[in-house]
């Protein structure tokens, strides 16, 4: 309580454990308020990556509930409630959250997003509804390791996403050694429009590093 981070929202990664099957998702918290949790819908296979050995792909259920009226939540499929831990709910007194594939519309109208790592690389990436569904800000939580001019492919995509819709994406990744051969190189970004504004260092000691940048969104809208 009384932390440095109030009034900031934050965007955490982390497994959850829901209907018997555990899902890697982003948790969006303000103000020690959980306002959703998004499930990751794509995993990754390929090259270094086993993640269904862990991990359930999420898929939307049937029935909405979209309609909640004055919740701050949108979403172009249905979502369900997750019953937020005893340890929560006692320290913070909030029962329930709102889980699925969900946006945040806030009280000034900016509406936000996220994805998680390899759904930026799919085919179908959750940033092309997002985007066509009027969210103008979207994060992406990654862990993508480094290799010869991956850099560039990311750039690419986030270039291409913010380029045909409009829009800010937000791109934090891990960096250093995972304790055997593969190094995540981080290179946060913030890009806007097309345009990349501010990009972490791709090589350094610093276990974080922080970029910032303003952003007028009337030249989002």
């Amino acid at each position: 309580r009384g932390a440095t981070d109030d009034g900031l929202l934050c965007d955490f990664g982390m497994p959850i454990l829901y209907h018997g099957a555990r899902y890697n998702c982003r948790v969006l918290i303000c103000d020690r308020k959980v306002l959703m949790i998004r499930p990751k819908t794509s995993m990754a296979d390929s090259g270094n990556y086993r993640e269904s050995r862990y991990f359930t792909a999420y898929q939307p259920p049937s029935t909405s509930n979209s309609s909640d009226s004055g919740s701050g939540l949108s979403s172009s499929s249905a979502y369900e409630q997750f019953q937020l831990p005893n340890a929560w709910q006692e320290n913070f007194g909030q029962k329930i959250a709102p889980f699925g594939t969900l946006s945040l519309q806030c009280a000034n109208g900016v509406t936000i997003g996220c994805e998680s790592c390899e759904e930026l690389w799919t085919p179908q990436s959750a940033h092309i509804n997002l985007s066509l569904g009027g969210v103008e800000v979207i994060g992406n939580g990654s862990g993508s390791h480094h290799e010869l001019r991956k850099l560039h492919a990311r750039l690419e995509l986030m270039i291409s996403a913010t380029r045909k819709c409009g829009g800010v994406y937000l791109y934090a990744n891990q960096r250093g050694c995972d304790g055997g051969r593969l190094y995540f190189d981080g290179c946060a970004m913030i890009v806007c429009n097309g345009q990349v504004l501010a990009q972490a260092k791709q090589f350094d000691l610093q276990d974080v590093q922080t970029i910032v940048a303003t952003i007028d969104l009337d030249d989002v809208r």
